[in-house]
């Protein structure tokens, strides 16, 4: 049965081109990784066989469900991109390739202490909104320092996650800052823009967007 993912994955890649058309850039510094948390290891595997790569997920013991189904799919990346709490992160470090939410020098070096090849970025936190994790904008250059010092992290970028609006034009501000920080650290990795503002999200230079609802449509409740 044809659960309508190719054409929604046909959809978003659109949208991803032609927001590149529009800021001059090309498709490939975009890397699209499909959110599938609170959706079955099915997913993933559907959206591997359309030419998927990249999959995020938000919770460590979740996706620890799924990855014996997906471990061995080829060329196939995982992302953590929900905040992680140091008593989780030497099982992040097994089973994600990529850890998007780095926010401390301890949990840093907890995941450096794993002695893994681990893909890094630091969440930073530009909004107010109590609910968002991240580090604070003023300690962001001190973080990427630390990490840099740090033989089995790779730095590659910075993350965040703006308040929620309906216009994604709310968004672009949190966008804009996040890639001037990114400017000033000599960090070209900026994972930034969802569903609905991958577009405003690419226009400031995103090179990571992190697509869930768009490809699999409303979240699943457990």
């Amino acid at each position: 049965m044809d659960s309508g993912l190719s054409q929604r994955v046909a959809q978003v890649e659109e949208r991803i081109e032609r927001a590149c058309r529009r800021a001059g850039r090309r498709r490939e510094e975009v890397t699209l990784v499909a959110v599938t948390k609170t959706f079955p290891a099915e997913a993933i595997l559907e959206a591997h066989a359309l030419g998927l790569r990249h999959f995020g997920e938000n919770y460590v013991q979740e996706f620890e469900q799924k990855y014996p189904a997906v471990r061995h799919l080829e060329g196939a990346k995982f992302h953590l991109i929900g905040h992680l709490q140091s008593n989780k992160s030497r099982r992040a470090g097994e089973i994600f390739d990529v850890i998007q939410t780095v926010d401390s020098e301890k949990l840093a070096r907890r995941l450096d202490a794993l002695g893994r090849p681990l893909e890094v970025m630091i969440e930073v936190k530009l909004s107010p909104e109590e609910t968002k994790a991240g580090c604070a904008p003023e300690e962001v250059e001190a973080l990427a320092e630390a990490i840099r010092a740090l033989p089995n992290l790779r730095l590659t970028g910075l993350m965040t996650m703006p308040p929620w609006s309906e216009d994604p034009e709310q968004s672009r501000p949190y966008f804009r800052r996040l890639r001037e920080l990114a400017e000033r650290l000599g960090l070209s990795g900026l994972s930034m823009g969802m569903s609905h503002d991958l577009e405003a999200a690419i226009e400031e230079g995103a090179t990571v967007v992190r697509v869930g609802t768009a490809l699999f449509g409303e979240r699943r409740r457990a």
